[in-house]
């Protein structure tokens, strides 16, 4: 026997990531984003029910350079996580479990939040423009 103790389940140093387990976790961290990204929507929310002055600060710091980066990566959180979520659904369905089709529908994902994300941010700076 080895004097090096193997772990006793898998573990993240023993197998290299691969692109759908990737694809999992950040499902799952893009969930998280959005419920954080919930509580800025209801801090939003409950800034223009208390007034102009709290309002005005709210959009202070939404429009600031961070507030924007935060409202970037919530909007691809979004997309990605709706997505994905529609490819759950086909598997729960069975369908897309072969690798081939995993791999087509997982950066079909990836770039369709991609491209979702910038979409809608190129079109809400044209809808700025002509307001």
């Amino acid at each position: 026997m080895s004097s090096h103790e193997r772990p006793l389940s898998p573990h993240l140093q023993v197998y290299r990531p691969q692109f759908t387990s990737v694809l999992s976790i950040l499902h799952r961290l893009t969930g998280v984003a959005l419920a954080f990204g919930t509580i800025m929507l209801v801090y939003w929310l409950l800034a223009a029910a208390a007034g102009e002055a709290r309002y005005d600060e709210a959009r202070a710091l939404v429009g600031s350079w961070f507030g924007r980066l935060v409202l970037f990566g919530w909007s691809f959180a979004l997309f990605y996580h709706l997505l994905n979520g529609i490819r759950h659904l086909f598997w729960d369905a069975g369908l897309g479990f072969d690798l081939k089709r995993a791999l087509i529908t997982g950066w079909a994902v990836v770039i369709g939040s991609v491209a979702l994300t910038a979409i809608a941010w190129c079109a809400g700076y044209a809808l700025k423009g002509t307001m």
